[in-house]
């Protein structure tokens, strides 16, 4: 089966320069809701209520830990069951986070970090972002790119502000 991938592109949030502080932090909650991280949460709870065992991958374990803050604090009507890798039952956890190769199956990986793993070849589903960020916006590029050498089926969708 061919893998597929979806590249959520993150709209651009600007920070006025003079603002109440009302507005500025009307503006942070705003900016946190199209952030990377949110947006890697709200699609874990989406796919583990479908059912399916989700891998988040981070470049470090500082952002593994960040998010693994963000799902305990994340809604306290719809808790979604994680842990970092090697913490948790035996088997895992619905979501587990980490900074390396999963061990075990999952058929989601959300990608978090600034390349393609090698190990997203074995995932059914790759959802990865799209930052304005300039430099940030380049790097989703090369990983687009990436993912389509390796002749995996790729689509990009606009998160509506």
């Amino acid at each position: 089966m061919q893998t597929q991938v979806m590249f959520y592109q993150l709209p651009e949030v600007t920070e006025p320069s003079e603002q109440s502080s009302n507005e500025a932090d009307d503006n942070s909650d705003t900016i946190e809701r199209f952030s990377s991280a949110y947006q890697a949460c709200l699609q874990a709870s989406y796919f583990y209520r479908q059912g399916q065992k989700v891998y988040i991958f981070c470049d470090e374990q500082q952002s593994a830990e960040t998010i693994d803050e963000l799902l305990w604090a994340f809604d306290s009507d719809s808790f979604v069951p994680h842990n970092l890798v090697g913490e948790g039952p035996k088997q895992g956890s619905a979501v587990e986070i980490g900074w390396q190769a999963p061990k075990g199956r999952k058929s989601v990986l959300i990608n978090l970090s600034n390349t393609v793993p090698i190990f997203a070849q074995q995932f059914n589903f790759v959802v990865d972002f799209v930052p304005s960020d300039a430099a940030l916006k380049q790097l989703a590029r090369e990983r687009f790119k990436t993912c389509r050498q390796w002749g995996f089926q790729v689509d990009t969708q606009a998160i509506a502000q």
